[in-house]
């Protein structure tokens, strides 16, 4: 009789077991983003300054073969009307840019898309000079004409580089639509809409509160990328829950 028992205290164990491994399944989040090495530096360098164990999607094609174009920056954009037929190489093949005009057709860039092909030294971009911007130029001038646009680079260029598309929404109150890998513009829908914050910013329920209306009014699931003061991006995707 005391065996019985023994073998019957067991089997509860383990059935105890297994609905405890399923409630932690059901709590895992929908995106899971692989972690970054935090950097000590505020500001990469052009060259050599990339997360560890991340690959840049345009370094995996043959870089020997792609071109170098130049583009004017103006206001918050990069156009390329000389070397379009260049550019357009990268708009076919990672999305950058979008494509303007009928008879004289041009390309135009986002300043985040525009410094993250300058990082990798496939465009010159000049502004009312001859001579190219540097990165660290380009920085400056974005920052005066475009706010914050140093926090929203750096979660551009993190995700960027884990093989997401990101496109402005300014026009909908938020920073970045995000495409899930694999999926282009045009290809098929944005997944999240992306809000970019400083870590020691923070923010108000009513901030938080709009961004929610954002993700409700646009369809997409509403993420959340928090630049510490290394540089590094923690990402949170928010639901809303009914009581």
């Amino acid at each position: 009789m005391p065996k019985a028992k023994t073998k019957t205290a067991k089997k509860t164990t383990k059935k105890t077991s297994e609905k405890a491994k399923t409630k932690v399944e059901i709590i895992e989040p929908d995106i899971k983003l692989p972690e970054q090495k935090k950097k000590k530096k505020s500001i990469p360098k052009v060259k050599g300054d990339r997360p560890a164990n991340q690959v840049d999607i345009e370094d995996t094609r043959a870089t020997s073969t792609r071109s170098v174009f130049s583009g004017v920056m103006v206001g918050d954009k990069v156009i390329v009307e000389d070397d379009y037929e260049l550019a357009l190489e990268y708009y076919n093949r990672g999305s950058f840019g979008e494509l303007h005009g009928v008879k004289k057709c041009r390309l135009e860039l986002s300043l985040p898309e525009a410094l993250y092909l300058l990082e990798r030294e496939r465009v010159l971009v000049k502004k009312g000079r001859k001579t190219a911007l540097t990165f660290e130029e380009f920085v400056r001038t974005a920052n005066r004409s475009s706010k914050n646009f140093w926090r929203r680079y750096r979660v551009y260029r993190e995700l960027r580089t884990r093989g997401y598309i990101l496109k402005t929404a300014l026009k909908f109150g938020a920073d970045f639509l995000v495409y899930n890998r694999g999926i282009k513009p045009g290809g098929g829908h944005s997944k999240w809409v992306l809000f970019c914050a400083d870590e020691n910013g923070g923010l108000t329920w009513r901030q938080f509160s709009a961004m929610n209306r954002v993700a409700h009014s646009t369809r997409k699931k509403l993420m959340v990328g928090i630049v510490d003061e290394r540089g590094a991006v923690t990402y949170y995707e928010i639901h809303w829950k009914k009581p």
